[in-house]
């Protein structure tokens, strides 16, 4: 991704994150937002270790299906036990929502920063959705899959 496409998405990302209800920018306040073009290969290897998928597949595939990626415990599963860990982080990837933008409809890439914007706003809501301890069926029914 060129330094003008990063600037691109991000002045996007700020827009969307402008028109968030304030509700949604105050936990955006406790939980880091992280913004990378794409996963690294380490990020890439556990998710496969701890899936059970091929590593291979996922290193081929991954940087372009994957938008977002929350880490750390969803509220609904935290104990007393649970505060050695890291903290909570949201991770969004420029290079996935892009390609997802694109194959969702989208006139192609950066031809539709309607739809980009729309799954920057997607991704971030999914990401919120699994910090408050949502699962992947519980996120497709509110329509943030």
């Amino acid at each position: 991704m060129t330094p003008a496409e990063r600037e691109r998405f991000d002045a996007i990302l700020e827009e969307v994150l402008d028109a968030m209800p304030d509700r949604v920018i105050d936990l955006l306040e406790e939980i880091p937002l992280i913004v990378d073009d794409q996963p690294d290969e380490q990020l890439i290897r556990t998710l496969a270790a701890e899936s059970g998928e091929d590593v291979q597949e996922l290193l081929a595939t991954l940087p372009d299906e994957l938008c977002g990626l929350h880490t750390g415990i969803a509220l609904t599963e935290r104990s007393v036990e649970s505060s050695a860990d890291l903290p909570d982080q949201i991770q969004i990837f420029r290079r996935g929502i892009i390609a997802t933008a694109e194959g969702a409809g989208g006139a192609g890439g950066w031809d539709d920063l309607d739809a980009i914007a729309e799954e920057i706003r997607i991704t971030i809501l999914h990401e919120i959705g699994h910090h408050f301890g949502l699962d992947e069926d519980d996120l497709y029914d509110l329509g943030y899959d």
